[in-house]
């Protein structure tokens, strides 16, 4: 498929931004936060394919393989923010969430453009990483034509990786060949082409989303909690008293003893809190409720759930 400047929405100089160096602050301001406000409202459009990209990637997780993040430029910034929080986040191991983004980590200390037009860096990248059956690959790209992130997911395609594609314009060649895609139509940029902006912000939105939902599955959220939060400082150990006191219906000081029982682990903490003898049997607990604190709970409690 041939996508030429001119087709892509995401390129267009829009008509209403005429003159907007000329304009008063306020109104330049106001402009800009229309963009943004826009570009959330498009995500909304693309909540169908979002439920079905997380329930690929945790199946995919679920199964022993790996959440792969693809992008270029400004995308790849946005998915390497999103991958860096999963594990603290989620308590998704490090190793199960990949960046594969063009230019390495260099691009957070070298931003350059040139890496996104090397697509066999990309299919290199994909191979070195040893993609297959058992990822789910999601690439990202504002106009969906970038070189590097349209070569690399079709290499992951090939390798039989499961497939999401992130765009925001209808016609996107990466699009071809994904199982799930998600046109992200945020539509002309004030600025026009600076896709770091509207396109951004609905690509921050969605994997927000997509990441957030991945991990509801997963059995990590419990109500509005993440009681698989890695709590590795002062802060976050007492955030995770207050999710299991909460959880659990003790107080934060039995909590706090719980959590220490289970060695910092959050998910355990909750069923010692709530009677499991010990954290052999809260572990045990979860492994026959794959990691599901609710049916695990139901469980302590002598409760059938299924």
């Amino acid at each position: 498929m041939t996508v030429t400047k001119a087709s892509l929405s995401t390129e267009i100089a829009d008509p209403r931004y005429r003159g907007l160096d000329t304009w008063r602050d306020e109104d330049v301001l106001a402009a800009l936060q229309g963009g943004h406000a826009r570009a959330v409202a498009s995500v909304e459009a693309a909540i169908p394919a979002l439920a079905k990209a997380a329930r690929l990637a945790a199946d995919k997780l679920a199964a022993g393989g790996r959440l792969v993040y693809l992008a270029s430029g400004s995308p790849a910034l946005l998915a390497l923010s999103d991958a860096l929080e999963i594990p603290q986040t989620y308590g998704v191991p490090d190793d199960r969430i990949v960046t594969i983004l063009a230019g390495g980590l260099d691009l957070i200390h070298n931003f350059s453009g040139l890496q996104e037009d090397d697509p066999d860096q990309a299919r290199i990248d994909v191979a070195a990483y040893g993609v297959g059956p058992q990822d789910c690959v999601v690439a990202i790209s504002a106009s969906g034509s970038t070189p590097f992130t349209v070569s690399g997911l079709q290499a992951a395609i090939a390798a039989g990786a499961a497939s999401v594609a992130i765009a925001s314009n209808a016609s996107a060649p990466l699009f071809e060949g994904a199982d799930v895609t998600v046109h992200l139509d945020s539509g002309p940029e004030v600025i026009a082409g600076s896709t770091r902006m509207g396109a951004g912000t609905a690509q921050k939105a969605a994997l927000n989303m997509l990441s957030t939902m991945t991990a509801i599955h997963l059995g990590h959220v419990y109500d509005g909690l993440m009681v698989n939060v890695r709590a590795d400082n002062g802060k976050l150990r007492g955030r995770a008293a207050r999710i299991i006191a909460s959880v659990a219906g003790v107080d934060e000081a039995s909590a706090g003893a719980a959590l220490e029982r289970a060695g910092g682990h959050v998910k355990p903490a909750i069923l010692i809190a709530a009677g499991a003898k010990d954290p052999a049997a809260a572990n045990e607990l979860l492994r026959q409720n794959n990691g599901n604190v609710r049916e695990a709970l139901a469980a302590v409690a002598g409760a059938d759930v299924r």
